[in-house]
């Protein structure tokens, strides 16, 4: 394994340049790494903080990670993040320096990708190119900057609306980067916050069910350049509760006759949610794991997610599963789990940064598939099945890690 020149893992700093900086997840991942460098809150909630195997040490630290990023508010950290409601005041005003000090680049936005959402502090570009030429620049004074040994790039911006993959422009690098020059629309924002990240041998995180590093073009791209990639849409509450389950009812022989999935939330990616082309992203890549796990095709499998704006970012999820058991017996099992969307998303975040930085540093770029467990449609290349399971995707990353 090969650690890149500048500073040794202890005092490794990592940039986390983020799409999106002023939403609910982002604010929560800022403050709650200021926290721990304080010592105001411990690790509980990190998945990989506790875990027992060989090579976390290779990690970089979490104190050491250093945030930036873009956002269509330009409004304070601080600000967003009481507004979001994730964590109470007293927590957000002890790191509020923190918070303040990062201050939101002009984004890219297009709202024919993402009508719900908008904002007044964004990037004034000449079409897509420049768009791509003034994300680099970004990243490069964000380096410069912050003395940064490695950058980040993660997306976490609202869900864009559903693309056609199979349009030439997504076909291949040069056909990509056509549809740049001629500012092509189907290129969306998070396409070309990938480009611009694997073009600056920025490794990238995709977060959001938005169409990006995993098009085939941008995909040939990052294994050409060698530059970490991986994605996409996290795997936070109901869909990871989903794959503990699937798998024990297929190893106890249970058939699944019908799973009934519904979600209302009030935060900015439910608001993002209500706009239906929006929504037809997130069902994708909600709806797509259950057939997977269980070898066959739930007919009656339903998804559905409502904005509510009274819960805020208090999501609830709620699942009732119809079982088929010994003698044709009928079961039903229902689970209700009220959770905060942001404090179950931004460890994950967190983790998805000191681990792609890992991998470039081990000098393996492209497709980063041992990274499935963080995602519901985890990238895969050559064909591969994605491995949705929860307990078979915990065991591919943590032998990843071991360098088994």
């Amino acid at each position: 394994m090969q650690e890149s020149s500048g500073a040794g893992t202890e005092t490794r700093r990592v940039g986390v340049a983020i799409v999106g900086v002023g939403g609910a997840v982002a604010t929560t991942a800022i403050a709650g790494i200021a926290m721990i460098r304080k010592g105001i809150v411990d690790t509980d909630g990190l998945p990989l903080a506790d875990l027992d195997v060989r090579g976390l040490d290779e990690l970089a630290p979490y104190e050491n990670l250093v945030f930036g990023g873009w956002d269509l508010s330009g409004d304070d950290l601080t600000d967003a993040a009481v507004s979001h409601g994730v964590m109470d005041k007293a927590q957000i005003y002890a790191v509020k320096d923190d918070l303040d000090a990062v201050k939101p680049w002009p984004a890219a936005g297009n709202p024919e990708f993402c009508r719900n959402v908008a904002g007044d502090n964004v990037v004034v570009a000449n079409g897509h190119r420049e768009q791509v030429d003034l994300i680099k620049r970004d990243l490069h004074a964000f380096r410069e900057e912050h003395a940064l040994d490695e950058v980040v790039l993660v997306n976490l911006a609202s869900t864009e609306r559903v693309v056609d993959l199979e349009a030439g422009v997504f076909a291949s690098v040069e056909a990509f980067e056509r549809g740049l020059d001629n500012s092509d629309s189907r290129i969306g924002p998070a396409m070309i916050y990938a480009y611009a990240a694997i073009t600056s041998g920025v490794p990238y995180v995709n977060f959001t069910p938005s169409a990006a590093a995993d098009i085939p073009a941008l995909t040939e791209l990052a294994n050409r350049e060698n530059i970490p990639v991986a994605g996409r849409d996290g795997k936070t509450g109901q869909t990871m509760i989903k794959t503990v389950l699937a798998p024990a009812f297929k190893a106890r022989g249970l058939k699944v006759e019908g799973w009934f999935s519904t979600n209302i939330l009030g935060n900015r990616d439910g608001l993002a949610l209500d706009d239906a082309d929006s929504l037809a992203s997130k069902i994708t890549t909600k709806g797509s794991v259950l057939d997977e796990m269980l070898g066959y095709e739930v007919e009656d499998h339903i998804v559905s997610i409502h904005y509510y704006k009274p819960r805020g970012d208090a999501k609830e999820a709620w699942d009732n599963v119809d079982l088929v058991g010994f003698m044709g017996r009928k079961m039903q099992i229902k689970v209700n789990f009220l959770c905060s969307d942001s404090i179950l998303a931004a460890p994950l975040v967190i983790e998805l940064v000191r681990l792609v930085d890992l991998a470039k540093r081990r000098g393996e770029g492209g497709v980063q598939e041992q990274l499935g467990l963080f995602f519901k449609a985890p990238m895969v290349e050559n064909g591969n099945a994605p491995e949705h399971a929860f307990h078979e995707q915990g065991k591919l990353l943590a032998d990843w890690i071991s360098g088994a």
